[in-house]
């Protein structure tokens, strides 16, 4: 998936970004707790970049991180710029065959030390004794437990609503091509807020047969952003315009719910609801922090001993 080229930024643009914050090291240069607006001031970026920066490459979903230090936009960046020299066309990693191998993976991966799957089994109750978890209830069974970990819709009466987000999901015929002549397999792309007049960007997402999703020669999107009026199809037809013709589309609008407390005290730890984002940034920071609450600590990713770099090594041996 791939998010590098914009309708916003004309070729003379693109030209004087590439030479700019990406490929230059010249961040060492900026004070620690420098503004990210007074960067970019130092860089000499025009507007239409700085959106571009922040909202896809950074993955800001919205222009607070202008009034914050530096360091962590500056981060951000360098992680899409390595990202994208590492893999060439993209700096995203897909899972073939979908999102869901994801739980698959993860469930093949709890088995192995000892996790159980109970599935098509509904979750009738969470039981508390004292106000903490102590198991969830189906029909007349009880498994007990010493936290419970789920999503809001486990738990309405200890969640608040905090917004909605409208998602198309459409079928094509065509890959979608955005500023240039050959359509890509799969593309990520990023409307930023203030080139459509909104407070919140567009996302559009689609992928085909390349990624296992679908049959030779359709393609499926997604366009979604975070409701606004009263109207909310209306708020995603720059992002449906840039993947016409659609072959059929399906509109849905979903609430959005944060957990009203942290769940340290009642060891029921809520997830927030997915967002807006087909990038997923904000769900791995989402997950993140729900390890950081069950855990007491930050998740420390030194500890991961297999990774990239041990997959690389593996290719190269066969």
């Amino acid at each position: 998936l791939s998010s590098y080229s914009s309708l916003h930024r004309s070729k003379l643009r693109k030209r004087r970004f590439s030479k700019r914050p990406i490929n230059a090291k010249t961040y060492k240069d900026i004070p620690p707790h420098t503004r990210m607006i007074d960067a970019f001031k130092k860089f000499g970026l025009d507007q239409d970049t700085i959106d571009f920066t922040g909202h896809a490459l950074a993955l800001y979903s919205d222009d607070d991180y202008l009034e914050k230090p530096a360091l962590e936009s500056i981060k951000r960046i360098k992680l899409y710029s390595e990202s994208l020299a590492r893999y060439g066309k993209s700096p995203y990693l897909y899972p073939l065959y979908g999102l869901g191998e994801l739980p698959q993976g993860f469930a093949r991966l709890s088995a192995i030390y000892g996790g159980t799957y109970m599935l098509d089994k509904p979750a009738d109750e969470i039981v508390y004794e004292n106000g903490v978890v102590v198991g969830v209830r189906s029909g007349d069974q009880t498994a007990r437990c010493k936290a419970v970990i789920c999503d809001p819709s486990y738990a309405p009466d200890k969640v608040k609503k905090v917004g909605q987000v409208i998602r198309a999901v459409c079928l094509l015929r065509h890959p979608v091509s955005v500023g240039s002549s050959t359509a890509p397999g799969s593309i990520q792309i990023i409307i930023p807020q203030k080139q459509v007049q909104r407070h919140n960007d567009i996302y559009v997402c689609c992928m085909g047969q390349s990624n296992m999703v679908t049959p030779k020669e359709w393609y499926v999107a997604l366009v979604s952003t975070t409701v606004e009026t009263n109207n909310p199809e209306n708020e995603i037809k720059p992002g449906l315009a840039l993947i016409e013709p659609i072959y059929q589309k399906f509109v849905s609008v979903s609430d959005l719910y944060e957990p009203l407390d942290d769940g340290t005290a009642s060891k029921l730890f809520i997830s927030s609801s997915y967002d807006a984002t087909t990038h997923f940034e904000s769900t791995c920071v989402d997950i993140l922090d729900v390890y950081r609450r069950y855990m007491g600590e930050p998740f420390d990713f030194t500890k991961v001993t297999r990774g990239l770099d041990a997959d690389d090594n593996q290719e190269g041996a066969q």
